[in-house]
């Protein structure tokens, strides 16, 4: 399997040089040349299959031989340690919960896999001393730094903006150490990934320095996404429904991948990005005019995006086909004050304690309507622990801490302060 750069300017390259490029020289993202469609057979039993089985049979073509079946079944089986349950919260819809990994973050899926997978490529081929670069809104740095914490061969930066993410999320970046280091920007996430995005553009610091992304731009971490929507239809086929996924957008990395697993042949009725007020894909969507702007500050702050990356990705999946894409992806916007009334009502009614992204993907199915035909699936992706000051308040209860989190949130934070590319640069060239 070789993958495209969606520049269409960049060679071809392998899985393994997908993984460790992140990004095509180019600068575009890696999309597979190919997607073939699962066989009837295995989706019509895929009860009798384990989640590792599934995860082999739906990531294994896109793998291909880059890593045997061996080491492949080893690295889904050391990335799948946990469950993934689905809730009832009311009659047709249910949330999918992402969040029982380590960081308790959907995300603890695909940096597990990347990072195993970059593990195997320097062990077995010893390439030159790697450097994922990495900026996050949230929970993809304490799932990076989880995730490819101790990795031999890999050193991992993380930037994250000052102030704007949930304390939780912060201890989770900044208290590992070993060769994990966190940089703490003052600006937005937007600084943060314009930053990255800049890195991987200068040719002297990418002359010096092996660098790759564990944002969802890189194949590794985002192509692991597709295995939560294949289990979810596992453990509902029984309903004999036609089924809706909600899925919190913000950098669209995760309802790309579900659009990938409709494109192996998982029996989905519609997609529904659903986001906050950043809400750049449902204006084009509506107007079909696509206008990055400024990520203005949520308390759905993963979400808090200003110009997805993983939208390009998406476009592709449907040959640029505004007609095709709209068939099968809806996206509606919600305020704060929204998203707060939903926490609240699923928590009097339901008893059921979302975060605030899990209640924006409720929100979104909602909006779009839910009949006796069809069941409603959100994504749950982050415990609503590592929201505190939000969640809390809301509820009025106190939400007892996870040993996950007991773990981090009395180590003392460790980061370094930058503002300007240019100290990134410094940073990055003299470590």
């Amino acid at each position: 399997m070789n993958f495209y750069s969606l520049n269409k300017i960049a060679p071809n390259v392998t899985f393994k040089d997908a993984v460790i490029k992140g990004l095509a020289s180019d600068k575009g993202l890696y999309f597979p040349e190919k997607i073939s469609p699962l066989g009837k057979e295995f989706l019509n039993n895929i009860e009798d299959f384990s989640n590792k089985e599934i995860a082999f049979e739906v990531i294994k073509q896109f793998v291909a031989d880059e890593i045997p079946e061996k080491e492949l079944k080893e690295i889904i089986e050391e990335t799948l340690n946990f469950d993934f349950p689905i809730i009832s919260i009311e009659e047709n819809i249910a949330a999918l919960e992402l969040f029982h990994g380590p960081t308790m973050a959907f995300k603890d899926v695909g940096a597990r896999f990347m990072a195993r997978c970059l593990g195997y490529f320097n062990k077995e081929e010893k390439i030159n001393k790697v450097t994922v670069l990495v900026a996050t809104s949230g929970d993809t740095g304490g799932a990076v730094a989880s995730g490819f914490l101790g990795v031999e061969g890999v050193d991992v930066v993380i930037l994250y903006p000052s102030g704007k993410v949930s304390d939780v999320q912060e201890k989770q970046l900044t208290t590992l150490g070993q060769n994990i280091t966190a940089l703490e920007v003052n600006g937005t996430f937007d600084d943060c990934q314009a930053m990255v995005k800049t890195a991987f553009m200068d040719e002297k610091l990418i002359a010096n320095k092996n660098l790759t992304s564990a944002n969802s731009i890189n194949v590794a971490r985002w192509l692991p996404q597709m295995f939560y929507f294949f289990f979810a239809y596992k453990l509902l086929k029984n309903k004999h429904k036609e089924f809706v996924f909600s899925v919190p957008s913000g950098n669209f990395g995760n309802i790309c991948a579900g659009l990938m697993a409709y494109k192996l042949g998982l029996p989905v009725k519609q997609f529904i990005a659903a986001t906050n007020i950043n809400d750049i894909v449902p204006e084009y969507l509506e107007t079909g005019i696509y206008t990055p702007k400024p990520s203005k500050q949520t308390i759905s702050n993963a979400m808090d995006v200003g110009n997805p990356s993983n939208f390009v990705r998406i476009l592709e999946i449907f040959k640029n086909d505004d007609t095709k894409l709209k068939e099968m992806l809806s996206s509606y916007s919600f305020t704060d004050k929204e998203t707060q009334q939903a926490m609240k009502e699923i928590k009097e009614k339901y008893n059921y304690i979302a975060d605030p992204h899990g209640a924006v993907g409720y929100l979104g199915l909602k909006k779009f309507g839910i009949d006796a035909n069809t069941y409603g699936i959100f994504l749950e992706t982050a415990h609503p622990v590592k929201f505190l000051n939000v969640v809390e308040p809301i509820i009025n209860e106190t939400i007892e801490l996870p040993k996950q989190i007991k773990e981090v949130i009395n180590k003392e934070k460790v980061s370094i302060n930058i503002s300007t590319y240019e100290e990134l640069k410094h940073f990055l060239i003299n470590s």
